[in-house]
Parts: C-alpha cells; structure tokens; sequence
C-alpha cells in the first residue's frame, strides 16, 4: 500500500489516496501505521477517498484508532495532496468531511502548493451541538474542577469539540497532567480536545493543544479556530489573530458571518510503501 507523510506546522498525518488504495480496516491500520517506533510514525492517519458532493472526502484517524471528525492542519494537507495529484483541478476546492463540505483555497505555483486558506464553517457555541453537557445557552470562563485546581473553561465546536482554558505560562503549564482528565471528563460524552492558551496581546496568542485520541501534539488547526472564537467570546482577543503554536504559526479569523477562516502551510515529507 502507498502512502505519503505530510505535516501541517508539526501536526504529521500519514495519507493514503483511496482513489487507488483499498483500507479494510483503517483503525487498525491508524494504531499500527502511527506508532512513532514501530509504524511509519504521526498524529494518525486520514484517507483520501472519493466523494459525491465534492472534490473528494476525507477520513481522519487519532493514533488511538479512533476516528475524528475533522482535522484543519490535516485537511490543509489533503488539499495540497488532492491538487498536486490531480484529484482536485483547481485552487479552490471542497473537502466532504464528517463535520460538512468544507471550502479552501490553494496558495502557490501551478504545480506546487505551499499554504491553504480554510473555511472552517461556523463556530458552534451550543452545549448540546459541541456536545457538553451544562445547561447553559453558551458555556463561556464557565468553572470546571479538576484534579487540585478549577478552571475556567470556553467550550466550541469547529466540526469537533473544544475547551478552551487561560493560562499565565503556556510553556510550562503540565499539559500532560491536566489534558488528560478533562478530555475524558464526564461533561464532554464524545470526550473533547483541550487547547491551554497564554495571551501575549490582543492580536496574538500561544497555544498547546491536547488532543482527543492523540495527547499533545506539536499543533491542532481546528483548535486554534476555536482559541480565536474563544478568545473574542471572553474580551481578551480581537477577531483576527495570529496563533503560535509548537509546531508554527496560523493566522485565524472569526469573520462576520460566524465563519472561522484558518490559513498556514502543509508541507510533504516522504512517500513509502507500506506492508500489510
């Protein structure tokens, strides 16, 4: 089976173009193909398969072999691959995901693309379309106990769930004790990803990300729309904000319409073979 290693500032994806390939059991092969020791090596796997209401579909698998609905730095990544593989034609593209149709935009020459603006769709602020279950309309700087500390947690959906936490020192915030017990806490029923974020000013933000099925990663794209939506939502942010993440940068805007556009690089690493 071939695949190609592609990363988005850090978050890595294997993919596997199933225009020609045939997966019988992507979660399987995502727990198998991801192990950084023993497999290829990545945050998971996403499948590049075709679809009826776009230009293609993608499938998105955490390392856990559970599958999410929608990955931004991944889908970034897909889009390069659909255009430079002629599976999309143009530079504006639609992407079936289970979060929708999402819409992007390719930036670069005519046979290499290098950056990918994304049209993330509306931010959901709902608890019940996150899903989180408190009662509230919205659940902004709402408190969560937690281990030896409370919180206050901002909850968003970008086609998959967020919480959203202020920190006074991202870098040297145990991420690793925290991101766990929240992303399986009782409130969350699909379990959520969970972005611990420091404001450096009202235009900028730092930003760690533990990721539901995968821990922390170097980057999540989805989760940096949701600290920019967040952000506004509680004062501390303008709309239209640069996110530094461990892995990069990308610049996100929550525009108008309700919309999150979402814009950084997708980079190709290497092309295998992989024996099943």
């Amino acid at each position: 089976m071939r695949f190609t290693k592609m990363h988005g500032i850090g978050n890595d994806y294997v993919y596997v173009n199933c225009f020609e390939e045939a997966v019988e059991n992507p979660s399987e092969l995502a727990r198998r193909i991801s192990d950084r020791h023993f497999g290829v090596g990545g945050d998971g796997l996403i499948l590049i398969m075709p679809s009826k209401v776009a230009d293609c579909r993608m499938r998105m698998f955490n390392s856990d072999g559970s599958e999410a609905e929608m990955c931004g730095n991944g889908i970034r990544c897909l889009a390069k691959y659909a255009y430079e593989h002629g599976i999309a034609r143009g530079k504006d593209i639609a992407v079936e995901t289970a979060a929708g149709v999402l819409k992007l935009k390719l930036f670069g020459s005519q046979t290499v693309i290098d950056k990918v603006r994304v049209n993330m769709g509306l931010a959901r602020l709902a608890p019940s379309e996150i899903p989180v279950a408190l009662p509230d309309d919205k659940v902004v700087n709402a408190p969560l106990k937690v281990l030896d500390r409370e919180f206050r947690i901002t909850c968003v959906s970008m086609g998959n769930p967020h919480c959203v936490i202020f920190v006074e020192d991202v870098k040297n915030f145990p991420v690793e004790k925290y991101g766990p017990p929240i992303e399986t806490n009782r409130i969350f029923p699909k379990r959520t990803n969970v972005e611990f974020v420091q404001i450096l000013n009202r235009r900028e933000v730092a930003q760690r990300t533990w990721e539901r099925g995968a821990g922390e990663t170097l980057a999540c794209g989805t989760g940096a729309s949701a600290v920019c939506v967040a952000g506004a939502l509680n004062g501390r942010t303008e709309r239209t904000i640069t996110v530094h993440l461990r892995g990069g940068d990308l610049e996100v805007e929550w525009a108008p319409d309700g919309t999150v556009l979402m814009t950084g690089p997708a980079v190709e690493v290497f092309e295998g073979e992989w024996k099943l």
